[in-house]
This record gives C-alpha cells, sequence and structure tokens, in this order.
C-alpha cells in the first residue's frame, strides 16, 4: 500500500514535469497546464469585460500561475512519495521535533526544503532508494527555475517582434505610401520584408502559444488593429503592374492566410476565411479591424 501511495506521486511529478516540457521546449495543440490556465484567465477577463489595464496584466499573472502551479505540484508529489516512509525510513537530527508531528506535514517540509535546495540537513533519508531519490528533487527544483527564467527569455522577444511588426504597419499606414511609389523596386522589398515579419509572427504564435494572451496596448502596437491593413497592402501589391511587386504582393498574402490558419486554429475556431479571423482576432483583443 505505500507504494501505491509514493507512485501517486510519482504520477504527479511526471504530469508538472510533462506539461512544462510541452509548454517551454515541444509546444503542441494538445491543452495542457499552461494553456488551460492562461485561456481560462483571458476569457474571464473578456466575459468581465475587464479595463485594458486589467487585461494586460492577464499574460503576466497567468504566467506566474502556471510556474507556481508547477510548483506546487512538484512539491506535494514528492512529499505523497515520502508520506508512506516518514519518519521510519528517514534519519533525524537530535533533539528534532519533526517526528512529533504529522507525517504528512514533515513530507511537505522536506519536499520543500529539498526542491529549494536548501540542504537543512535535520530530516535526512537513510534508506538507499530514499538517498538517489532526494537529490533528484533538488535537480527539478533547480530545472524548474532555469525553465522558468527560459520561458520569460523566450516569450518577451516574441512580444516584441510582434508588436515592432505592429507599429511598423500603423506608420506605413500614416505614410500612405502611394500607388507609384508600391509599384517600385523600394515596394517589393517593402512587401518582401512585411511577409518575413508575418511569418516569423506565425511561428512565434506556434512556438510560444501563449503570446496570444498578452494584451499589446495602444492601438499603434496592436497587431490585432492593424492587420487588416496588412492585407491591403497585399492587395494593392498583387495588382500592381511590375512582377516582382506582384510576386511580393503574392508572398505577403499567403503568409497573412498562413497566420490567420494558425489563429483560427489554435485560438479562435471561426472556420471563416482570414478577414473573418482577423475580426476575430481584433474583436478577442479588444479592438476593430484597422480599415485602409
Amino acid at each position: 500500500m505505500a507504494w501505491l501511495v509514493s507512485l501517486v506521486g510519482v504520477g504527479l511529478v511526471m504530469a508538472a514535469l510533462r506539461d512544462l516540457f510541452h509548454t517551454l521546449w515541444h509546444p503542441t495543440r494538445h491543452a495542457g497546464l499552461s494553456r488551460l490556465v492562461m485561456t481560462g484567465m483571458w476569457r474571464l477577463a473578456r466575459r468581465l469585460r475587464a479595463r485594458r489595464r486589467v487585461v494586460g496584466l492577464v499574460g503576466p499573472l497567468a504566467m506566474v500561475t502556471v510556474v507556481g502551479l508547477w510548483a506546487a505540484v512538484i512539491i506535494l508529489g514528492w512529499a505523497i512519495i515520502y508520506w508512506p516512509h516518514m519518519p521510519g525510513a528517514f534519519t533525524l537530527t537530535p533533539g528534532s521535533r519533526a517526528a512529533q508531528q504529522p507525517a504528512l506535514l514533515d513530507s511537505v517540509y522536506l519536499s520543500l526544503v529539498t526542491v529549494a535546495t536548501l540542504g537543512l540537513g535535520d530530516i535526512t533519508p537513510a534508506e538507499g532508494w530514499l538517498r538517489l531519490v532526494s537529490p533528484l528533487e533538488a535537480l527539478v527544483g533547480f530545472a524548474l527555475l532555469t525553465a522558468t527564467v527560459s520561458w520569460v527569455l523566450e516569450i518577451y522577444p516574441a512580444l516584441t517582434r510582434r508588436r515592432v511588426l505592429a507599429i511598423r504597419l500603423a506608420l506605413l499606414r500614416d505614410s500612405a505610401p502611394t500607388t507609384q511609389q508600391l509599384d517600385s523596386v523600394a515596394g517589393a522589398l517593402l512587401l518582401d520584408s512585411l511577409a518575413t515579419e508575418v511569418v516569423r509572427v506565425r511561428i512565434d504564435f506556434t512556438q510560444y502559444a501563449e503570446a496570444y494572451y498578452f494584451h499589446d496596448g495602444e492601438d499603434h502596437s496592436s497587431l490585432a488593429a492593424i492587420l487588416g491593413y496588412a492585407s491591403a497592402l497585399a492587395q494593392r501589391g498583387q495588382a500592381a503592374q511590375r512582377p516582382d511587386v506582384r510576386l511580393t504582393g503574392d508572398l505577403l498574402a499567403n503568409a497573412l492566410e498562413d497566420l490567420a490558419g494558425i489563429l483560427d486554429q489554435r485560438f479562435l475556431h471561426t472556420g471563416g476565411p482570414s478577414a473573418t479571423v482577423f475580426a476575430a482576432y481584433a474583436a478577442d483583443h479588444g479592438r476593430s479591424v484597422s480599415q485602409p
């Protein structure tokens, strides 16, 4: 029976590690803990019609919540592993009052100390297998800290790329390039560079899906609000006289269609064309699609 309880703890630890792995290093369409938490918090904020400042906190707060849940599940899982063997399989320092406490409380305490790599030493494993398992928890705690830092360092560059594209499109809209200016070598280079940036954003939504739940802020930095203008630029490029401009116009249009497919598949589920997906994306972020 004791081993069955310990196996439950092993299952909890493995579930947390699996979710961490799929969130950071092998993103999939399967809804893990991080996706469920972020989706739930985002929908709650939208349903309550919270102010933009509040909605803007959903992404960071959801990341903190997910990391806290990972840590809690790992600590609880290892505590359950220790619990059936506490205190008989452990050595207590002289004068320690650990044995006078409930076994579960001592197990949670030991798990917290070990995952934080404090190494206080007042409760130490005595049996051979526990002497191997306990250091593994310290390694997992170090991996969790490293993963948290890596997650932050991955998400925020993706947000920067998205906002840079949005601001660039907003500046182009304000500049109002003429048909003659767009139907030139410079226009072809412009459309090609925009297509490249759209593809990068598309990859970011694939690799770092959690970035979707970060609010972009003002309209000029909101990709959700400005994508309509990108579509208009693509159409103008496709209708140009120069073949190189038409080619890059097709490239931008295909990149936008691919982006719409990812947004619809992973987040919006409209089943409609690109214009419908972009309108739903803007509405989900509290914006309206910018008209050319």
